[in-house]
């Protein structure tokens, strides 16, 4: 059986598809019926190109991002949770 041939632009958006996804690199060697050796040969190979790596940051930030929203948004409901926990106190004492 003749092995499939692939050319650089594929397995560069091969990486970068792996890389932005998030998927393990055998669930998208699966996906795309390619062997799992094959594709950890490609992210070894194209996996530092600035290009692919630029574009992983840009991912990352935006990850950060929501993080810190989601983390602002949690913050803020412990603060009103505490406010009127203050003011339920507060009137006891009276």
């Amino acid at each position: 059986m003749k092995k499939p041939l692939y050319d650089d632009a594929y397995k560069r958006k091969t990486v970068q598809y792996v890389k932005e996804s998030g998927k393990a690199v055998a669930e998208v060697a699966r996906e795309l019926k390619i062997k799992d050796n094959t594709l950890y040969g490609w992210m070894k190979k194209f996996g530092d190109e600035p290009e692919i790596v630029q574009n992983q940051a840009f991912k990352s930030e935006d990850h950060q991002l929501r993080e810190m929203q989601k983390q602002i948004r949690e913050l803020q409901e412990e603060n009103e949770i505490l406010k009127k926990a203050m003011h339920f106190f507060a009137k006891d004492r009276r």
